[in-house]
């Protein structure tokens, strides 16, 4: 038998034997992205990918405490943007998050963060009953509230989620129903409809790649 034949032979029947004859499967990463000249530890020049990430922030969550980026800096962790009056898609995303929340609420490597676009009404006091509702407790998934400008900005220029006050709309906002992946060095990794079961489902298995991914 000719050789390479042999070898692909081999491949194709030990597929779930032998996983590094199997082309690992990764996630694509979003955002803008832009090439850059760097040097590497022996100080030679060469052009890498420099990709979009989530800038730092700071923000009240839902124990009135002051909450910064560091809170997921080096974690897995999946963001949305909601408010606690909204009659429409908020109830069903969340409803579907926490099925995913419940799902790695032991792993310390995955966190979860709700921004509310409400900055007329929902202050820490009213995210923590909302939090409370759901049956979250911990700093494991947090709320978060700041200014309109600094959370809109956050959610259109750096999570790529549309959101506004919109007076025509049932509840006086609009927002996008995504909750949104990001990996241990703030890129995004994907977007995926809160709304809809099949997605929601699809995030659960992309989160185990994402954290196999980064402990390599």
């Amino acid at each position: 038998m000719n050789k390479t034949i042999f070898v692909i032979a081999i491949c194709l029947v030990s597929a779930f034997i032998l996983p590094s004859c199997q082309q690992e499967k990764k996630l694509p990463i979003y955002g803008e992205r832009h090439a850059e000249t760097v040097k590497d530890a022996s100080g030679a020049e060469k052009v890498d990918t420099v990709y979009q990430t989530i800038p730092n922030w700071s923000f009240l969550n839902q124990d009135s405490i002051i909450t910064t980026n560091k809170a997921t800096d080096g974690k897995v962790y999946i963001a949305d943007f909601f408010f606690t009056s909204c009659t429409t898609i908020c109830p069903i995303m969340h409803r579907n998050l926490i099925t995913v929340y419940n799902e790695f609420k032991t792993n310390s490597d995955v966190m979860f963060v709700s921004h509310t676009i409400d900055f007329k009404y929902d202050r820490p006091y009213v995210l923590k009953k909302y939090a409370q509702k759901l049956g979250v407790y911990g700093p494991k998934w947090q709320f978060l509230y700041g200014s309109k400008d600094s959370v809109y900005t956050l959610a259109e220029k750096s999570y790529l989620v549309a959101v506004g006050e919109d007076s025509t709309a049932k509840d006086g906002y609009i927002h996008q129903g995504y909750l949104v992946l990001i990996d241990k060095d703030r890129r995004i990794r994907g977007a995926y409809d809160g709304t809809k079961t099949d997605q929601v489902e699809q995030l659960k298995k992309d989160i185990p790649i994402l954290l196999a991914e980064s402990k390599k």
